[in-house]
């Protein structure tokens, strides 16, 4: 689920030939999105564009993993992206050390920051100063089929905490029902596990204290239980055969084919797992549930059971990036466009007072877990930079595979921490 949006504007002014206008090229690099999804895009850049004569904006969209690797090495060319998408967090942070985001605070229209939620700006800012802006929030929840559990007997009303999700993991595979699918390959779609459970071990403020060296920073008992939690489930054995050789992009399609009850990923792939599926319909909606991450029974501290993961995703403004840039982005996020998309099923909005336009129940289901929740963290395989990111993306395969220990994996991310 992701894009980035490359605005390389040319100098403004008569062209020396003729005396025409020239052309102010804004071109948006974004992880690759489903057709609707892009369709939405383009229609809103046609519409800026019948606007702003003498602006075309072009979309630019690259699949998951290849836009991760490929767009630090952009940052740093000539070609980088004028606007691009981003997750926040400690990355934005290194890109805007690095010198090269834009400052944005003093570009944008007139109370137009009074627009966005809190948390959403904070986001996208450093230091008080914003070089983005979010463009919807996300959660990760257990999307379940229920035609799969109701076989098995499992009650999903009755799944409140961990122990009882083990349980229910158990009772779908006695049935000979594969319990869970992941894409193992990718290895982000298992860190929701340790990540989630981390924070239902430590509370919400476990991240945040661990990064400021606290109590023993990653190596916190929290963080080591997160893992032992982790192994009790996959003891189970409750994954596909050969779930560490499936990428994301297949395990999508396997889960609305039907190949398994459980399926941690966030809201976007409510539409892209259908269009990966092998009939390209997926399952139908009555036979889809949302079941949220369960707490767990005796956790180290307090507070984490209300807390959401997830993503406040957005777009950041390199240093290149013209005022038309930011006009643009401004134009992208107004209450209309925000409202079009929930209509249209795209994504769930974040600008204030437009939720209300959402009729899909996932995603209303979704909308109102994260205005409820105690603390919403960002993933962090993103909230925590690059390198760190890797390293918890590194543990939790290694996890899933009993590879290595709960307090090794918990060293593992320290170390990645104090070094990076």
């Amino acid at each position: 689920m992701r894009h980035t949006v490359a605005i390389a504007a040319l100098m403004g002014g008569l062209a020396s030939a003729g005396g025409a206008m020239a052309q102010t090229e804004i071109n948006v690099l974004r992880v690759a999105v489903n057709d609707e999804q892009e369709a939405y895009y383009e229609q809103i850049a046609k519409a800026f564009e019948a606007e702003h004569e003498g602006v075309n904006v072009t979309f630019e969209y690259i699949a998951n993993e290849a836009y991760k690797s490929k767009l630090p090495t952009l940052l740093q060319s000539d070609a980088r992206p004028d606007i691009f998408y981003s997750w926040g967090g400690q990355t934005l942070v290194e890109q805007a050390e690095a010198g090269y985001l834009q400052p944005i605070s003093d570009m944008l229209p007139e109370g137009f920051a009074e627009t966005i939620p809190e948390a959403g700006l904070t986001a996208y800012s450093v230091d008080g100063t914003l070089y983005g802006l979010p463009l919807y929030a996300t959660e990760v929840v257990f999307w379940t089929n229920k035609a799969l559990t109701e076989k098995a007997g499992v009650d999903l009303d009755a799944i409140k905490t961990w122990d009882d999700f083990l349980a229910a993991v158990q009772t779908v595979k006695d049935a000979g029902i594969t319990p869970i699918i992941v894409g193992g390959q990718d290895k982000w779609p298992l860190h929701f596990y340790w990540s989630y459970l981390a924070l239902r071990e430590g509370g919400k403020d476990i991240i945040s204290q661990a990064m400021a060296g606290e109590d023993g920073g990653f190596e916190n008992e929290a963080f080591v239980a997160a893992g032992k939690d982790f192994q009790e489930l996959t003891a189970l054995e409750p994954f596909q055969p050969g779930f560490m050789g499936t990428t994301y992009e297949t395990s999508s399609g396997m889960f609305a084919d039907g190949a398994g009850a459980f399926y941690l990923m966030g809201d976007w792939d409510y539409l892209p797992m259908r269009e990966r599926s092998t009939s390209g319909e997926g399952l139908p909606d009555d036979q889809l549930a949302i079941v949220n991450f369960p707490a767990v029974s005796d956790p180290v501290a307090e507070g984490g059971e209300g807390a959401t993961l997830g993503g406040i995703n957005g777009w950041a403004v390199s240093n290149s990036a013209e005022p038309e840039a930011v006009e643009f982005l401004a134009y992208l996020l107004s209450a209309e466009n925000q409202r079009e998309a929930a209509r249209q099923q795209i994504f769930i909005p974040i600008v204030k007072g437009t939720g209300d336009a959402l009729e899909n129940q996932f995603y209303a289901k979704v909308s109102k877990d994260v205005e409820d929740s105690s603390y919403h963290q960002i993933f962090l395989d993103q909230f925590l930079g690059a390198s760190v990111g890797a390293t918890v993306n590194d543990i939790s395969a290694d996890l899933a595979q009993g590879a290595i220990t709960p307090e090794e994996a918990a060293a593992q991310v320290q170390e990645a921490w104090s070094f990076r």
